[in-house]
């Protein structure tokens, strides 16, 4: 990214997104054939206004996966498969069952999935035990010296990712294997997160509404669809808006080809042939503000809920955001520790730019990513973090928390972003 460039993003990263009318116009969406789409284009064309598109299979052409796990004829090589993981646990979800808004999971030996995947197909792909689904797979993180994909350069501004590496917690990048037949129930993605999905064999049917449209997707109770082909939403009774929904975007992904989810688009997913895919959530400086939008909603939710116990509990506002994070997976003090981490990475790097190591020492190495981003890109996400930390205690429920509980100084950290910048651009 170049000044004029990052310039251009920071105004077009301010303004009100668009209202994804062309979608409900047109019904498609763009379709990236050359590898040669240079990253700035993307980022200003796809991530800055939250909009969805498709990579061609020239972008995963290269990728070890699609050699190895892929037979000549594009099916699950299934004797690969077993020589890589053979024994190892892996999630493993039931299709057929539906338990609160998803499928009820189990872990199983991966050799024993492969032998129900067999005899599945054996059976013209059906089974007494139901359609099962080996899906959320931390795969990566278990089998890092298998080494079978690389992240496209797009999707390599990942800060979730970043933080979980930092912290050696988790992490947000999966593989999902499943039957003709599989699929996944409407949702939107965790935090209101971005995705990226690869085939690496088999095709997967998409079905797309734009944020919003999922209001007209809710039950007279509020709960959302579990999915939307029913015949059920066409009751009134029942889905009283039902009708004043757009028609969604169906998209066919064939092996090989990258679909890009963006932050608040819900989906539901089918593998209309055997698949093998993977997975990848993750935030950064274009829809970080999403996210904050999506933590305080929950939280306002969760508050409704047991507003009815605040004035008999003192610590009443601390019970909220556990419960958030119990429901969520992230409550305002770690997002906050996420935004220090990704913010002290971009004020190191951009200080090793400008030697800023202490006399004698060595300058600290910067990560590939931001190496191969530059300073001005670091500068964006330094910015994007500024105006989410001003965002954030700015609110009052933020306040509460305390400076003492937080461990993070926001306001500390702010300063420092704020001189840094103001010597950087």
């Amino acid at each position: 990214m170049d000044r004029e460039t990052f310039h251009a993003c920071c105004s077009t990263a301010r303004a009100p997104r668009r209202s994804y009318a062309r979608f409900r116009a047109a019904n498609f969406v763009d379709y990236i054939a050359r590898r040669e789409c240079s990253y700035v284009r993307f980022f200003s064309g796809y991530l800055v206004p939250n909009e969805p598109c498709v990579l061609a299979s020239c972008f995963t052409a290269g990728w070890r996966c699609r050699a190895r796990w892929v037979t000549a004829e594009g099916k699950p090589d299934f004797g690969r498969l077993l020589q890589d993981f053979d024994e190892t646990p892996v999630p493993v979800a039931n299709c057929a069952v539906k338990e609160y808004n998803s499928n009820p999971k189990q872990i199983l030996p991966f050799k024993e999935f492969i032998s129900y995947w067999k005899e599945y197909i054996q059976n013209g792909h059906s089974s007494t035990r139901g359609c099962l689904y080996l899906k959320d797979w931390h795969m990566p993180r278990e089998f890092p010296a298998l080494a079978v994909y690389s992240t496209p350069k797009f999707f390599c501004s990942d800060w979730l990712n970043e933080y979980w590496d930092a912290s050696e917690g988790d992490d947000y990048r999966f593989v999902y294997m499943g039957p003709k037949g599989s699929w996944t129930p409407f949702h939107a993605d965790v935090f209101r997160s971005y995705s990226w999905s690869a085939n690496i064999c088999g095709r997967k049917k998409w079905i797309l509404y734009p944020p919003g449209q999922e209001e007209f997707l809710r039950d007279c109770h509020g709960n959302l669809a579990y999915d939307v082909t029913a015949p059920v939403l066409r009751d009134k009774k029942l889905y009283p808006r039902y009708e004043e929904a757009w028609q969604p975007l169906e998209i066919i992904q064939e092996a090989g080809e990258i679909i890009f989810i963006p932050s608040g688009w819900h989906h539901q997913v089918y593998n209309l042939e055997d698949t093998i895919s993977i997975n990848h959530n993750w935030l950064n400086g274009c829809n970080v503000d999403l996210v904050w939008q999506f933590l305080q909603q929950e939280l306002s939710a969760v508050q409704r809920e047991i507003g009815e116990w605040r004035s008999t509990m003192e610590t009443w506002h601390e019970h909220c955001q556990v419960i958030m994070k119990s429901c969520t997976g992230i409550d305002y003090r770690q997002f906050a520790s996420l935004l220090k981490v990704i913010a002290e990475n971009r004020l190191s790097y951009l200080s090793s730019c400008a030697g800023g190591a202490a006399a004698g020492a060595e300058p600290p190495v910067p990560s590939e990513t931001l190496a191969m981003l530059g300073p001005h890109h670091a500068a964006f996400d330094l910015q994007q973090v500024a105006l989410t930390l001003e965002l954030m205690l700015a609110d009052d429920n933020f306040k509460r928390l305390g400076p003492a509980s937080l461990g993070s100084q926001p306001e500390s950290l702010l300063q420092r972003i704020r001189e840094t910048l103001r010597s950087t651009i």
